[in-house]
């Protein structure tokens, strides 16, 4: 089902992310200060144009910030991206948030704020479109039987904080890679989850074992 989505930025990554975006099925809005930059965008573009920049609300509302359901700033600039994911999370509680960031070092900086990154030298349009809707996951890999996969998910809100110790030796499923700030780890048992963190299971094909192994645990009932 498809959602409204801005791409802050029309440069190559921007105007590719963006017709990715279109043919997914999402209907999305660019903003460019630069109005000649959007001749990258295809020729049969059906989104909206603004001229403008990502952190001016007005330039925001013109591009649908107020129904948005995703915004992705990757301009050329660290901290315009930062500020414009940052308003887009807190003043417009946009809830698929991400930042294109030049300098990795400052990736754990802006993780911390609640805004996943992307470093420019893992730089892919999907990544980043597996950042934005992490949670309709992504196989990485399947085995030469087609038994197992490498399978992606994005960290639950309620994981957050939290061990993910018992996920690294679960049955269902085994966590294997966490990547947080563009840099993937081991996934060993002191880890803590954190917002944003992506999170790579060794799995069945189907996938079914992640979800049953994210799903939160059922709410207690008081008496």
């Amino acid at each position: 089902m498809g959602v409204h989505a801005i791409v802050v930025g029309c440069g190559r990554v921007g105007s590719e992310l963006a017709a990715a975006l279109e043919r997914s099925g999402h209907t999305v809005a660019v903003i460019d200060k630069n109005r000649r930059a959007f001749r990258r965008l295809p020729d049969d573009w059906k989104g909206d144009k603004v001229t403008g920049f990502g952190f001016d609300r007005d330039h925001l509302e013109e591009a649908g910030a107020l129904e948005a359901a995703a915004l992705a700033a990757v301009t050329n600039g660290d901290n315009s991206n930062v500020l414009s994911a940052r308003i887009a999370r807190e003043t417009y509680q946009i809830p698929n948030v991400v930042a294109r960031i030049y300098d990795p070092r400052r990736a754990a900086i802006y993780q911390r704020l609640g805004i996943p990154t992307v470093a420019t030298v893992t730089w892919t349009t999907d990544q980043v479109m597996r950042r934005l809707f992490p949670e309709q996951g992504a196989t990485e890999w399947t085995d030469p039987t087609g038994r197992f996969a490498l399978v992606e998910r994005g960290l639950p809100e309620y994981l957050a904080g939290r061990h993910l110790g018992s996920l690294a030796n679960a049955s269902l499923a085994r966590l294997v890679l966490v990547t947080r700030g563009g840099q993937a780890r081991m996934a060993g048992t002191d880890l803590v989850g954190q917002e944003g963190d992506i999170l790579t299971f060794l799995a069945p094909s189907d996938g079914a074992g992640v979800d049953e192994l994210l799903a939160p645990p059922p709410a207690r009932g008081g008496h």
